[in-house]
């Protein structure tokens, strides 16, 4: 089944240009949403179409950034159309995935975005260090200091019951059980 899907961005725009271009292009159930900027993260339409796609079927756009918000919202939409056998067709751009240039053109995507991806752990990890190099620390802080450890310890020693000490700092007995034996 061939899917076509429409975007405009403000009240005033007319979707009556893309919603041709898709009924000329074969599309027989059209989704659309209007008023909505890209940046929205709500497009309803757009979610019941991505909902309705089999695979085998065909997403067709006028323009690819219709679909996106952003370079790596896009991205990561064509991986998840690809992983799920979907065919998508760009009206402007001329991508189509049922030829083999319109192939190409989705492996070239699929190569930025896992460089993209790459960049961005590089970044992250490199952040990571130099937070770590000014004394920054990384996780959850711990519930029980050194000094309440020591002081449960005593308490357990001397006949008090694991819950009564949990709770005195507010803990359950797991995580009280987890300090005891750090």
């Amino acid at each position: 089944m061939k899917y076509g899907y429409a975007r405009v961005s403000t009240d005033d725009q007319s979707p009556a240009l893309q919603l041709a271009a898709l009924k000329r292009a074969g599309c027989k159930t059209i989704f659309k949403d209007e008023g909505l900027s890209g940046a929205t993260a709500k497009r309803p339409a757009l979610l019941r179409c991505l909902k309705a796609l089999r695979p085998g079927d065909m997403l067709t756009v006028w323009k690819l950034d219709r679909l996106g918000r952003s370079l790596r919202d896009l991205i990561t939409m064509l991986d998840d159309l690809r992983a799920r056998s979907v065919k998508l067709q760009s009206l402007t751009e001329a991508i189509d995935t049922t030829t083999p240039t319109g192939r190409a053109m989705w492996q070239m995507i699929g190569v930025l975005a896992e460089l993209e991806r790459s960049l961005i752990i590089e970044r992250t990890q490199a952040g990571m260090k130099e937070a770590r190099r000014r004394g920054v620390k990384f996780g959850r802080k711990k519930k029980l200091s050194p000094a309440h450890v020591a002081k449960a310890r005593k308490l357990i020693d001397a006949g008090e019951r694991v819950e009564d000490v949990a709770a005195l700092w507010n803990v359950g007995r797991t995580t009280l059980y987890r300090a005891l034996a750090g």
